[in-house]
């Protein structure tokens, strides 16, 4: 995989570090955006199955009762 080269706000990278418990700042940045990634692909998944048969037509309303 590309490896890319950011600068970042020392006090910002730090942060992350305390809150996430890593020694590595790399390995902090990391989880994080790994975790950002995740959290959309999850929010993905949930927004396309609830949204897709109203999209696509595949919910039909109830019938009436017949009486």
């Amino acid at each position: 995989m590309a490896k890319v080269n950011i600068a970042l706000d020392a006090e910002l990278v730090v942060e992350v570090m305390v809150l996430g418990g890593f020694g590595n700042p790399q390995d902090a940045v990391e989880a994080v955006v790994r975790d950002y990634v995740a959290r959309g692909h999850r929010t993905e998944s949930r927004a396309t199955s609830r949204d897709e048969p109203h999209r696509t037509g595949g919910l039909l309303p109830p019938a009436p009762e017949q009486g």
